[in-house]
């Protein structure tokens, strides 16, 4: 499949913005029939309670419902640290196959070590459908979907192209907020500078959606950019060659995201001497 080929389609995009995480979820439509998508979907955490809780999923639920959509896919662009996935609870209400990226196995087998899982933790992916490769292409309805691996926040992490729209994860954030982090276990400062360069080497009017947005600066949250707008701000990071140090564009981040939900997740595991945040969600993932 062409990148041409693939920016022929323009898929029907609505987004769902949860407050608690700064997260973007997605239902990706099919513009020439009922098939849709959801990518990123977010399971309500309290933090301070260790309760969890579904209205986010709901509202993706009842969007494909009352506008009679086949959900074909649930898809993950990353394992997240700073929030619990819907995908199952969304799974069991609307089926779908859920899909992530195959090196999910490198992350259950880190995490699993980490949170001291044993050995009745799978780490094999088998809690997925579908484990995507660089490349894999699958379809939503009349449209095919292209994979795109792109490493650096975590191993995992992949982009998938949809006709002239690009869902990257936390691989990129909007021009003005900067890039993913690359701290966590398996992360690589490198890896994603070169994966940026992939999605920016896409064709100039490729619409990007964010997985989170911050609103630096206390503006508006945003969760679309293009391929042109985002390069203007990102083209500044040159490659430095000859074994010289390699600039990654980053910038304004709220530093309580990712960080605050690894440790609320495990302080807050507990509700009256019973899971809260189910393993059966979060393990999924990790």
């Amino acid at each position: 499949m062409t990148t041409a080929q693939t920016n022929a389609v323009r898929p029907e995009v609505t987004a769902f913005f949860d407050k608690a995480s700064s997260t973007i979820s997605y239902v990706v439509k099919d513009p020439n029939s009922a098939s849709c998508a959801v990518i990123d979907s977010v399971l309500d955490l309290d933090y301070a309670a260790g309760r969890i809780g579904h209205d986010s999923a709901d509202a993706i639920i009842e969007h494909v419902r009352s506008n009679n959509l086949t959900l074909e896919w649930i898809i993950e662009t990353h394992v997240h640290a700073d929030h619990l996935s819907a995908a199952p609870y969304i799974q069991e209400q609307l089926g779908g196959a859920l899909g992530i990226g195959d090196q999910i196995t490198v992350i259950q087998d880190t995490f699993g070590k980490i949170f001291n899982e044993g050995t009745e933790f799978q780490r094999d992916g088998s809690q997925f459908d579908r484990l995507f490769k660089d490349g894999d292409t699958y379809t939503i309805g009349s449209m095919t979907a292209q994979v795109m691996h792109t490493p650096g926040h975590t191993p995992a992490c992949n982009v998938h192209l949809i006709g002239d729209a690009a869902f990257v994860g936390d691989t990129l954030f909007m021009p003005d907020g900067g890039s993913a982090r690359c701290d966590f276990p398996g992360g690589s400062a490198e890896q994603l500078y070169d994966s940026i360069q992939r999605i920016l080497a896409l064709p100039d009017e490729t619409r990007l959606y964010m997985c989170h947005d911050y609103g630096p600066g206390g503006r508006e949250i945003s969760w679309e950019t293009t391929v042109r707008r985002a390069d203007r701000k990102y083209s500044c990071g040159q490659r430095k060659n000859q074994g010289r140090v390699r600039r990654v564009p980053h910038g304004p981040r709220r530093a309580t995201g990712h960080a605050q939900a690894d440790r609320s997740i495990l302080a807050s595991e507990h509700e009256g001497g019973k899971p809260a945040a189910s393993r059966r969600h979060w393990s999924s993932v990790l």
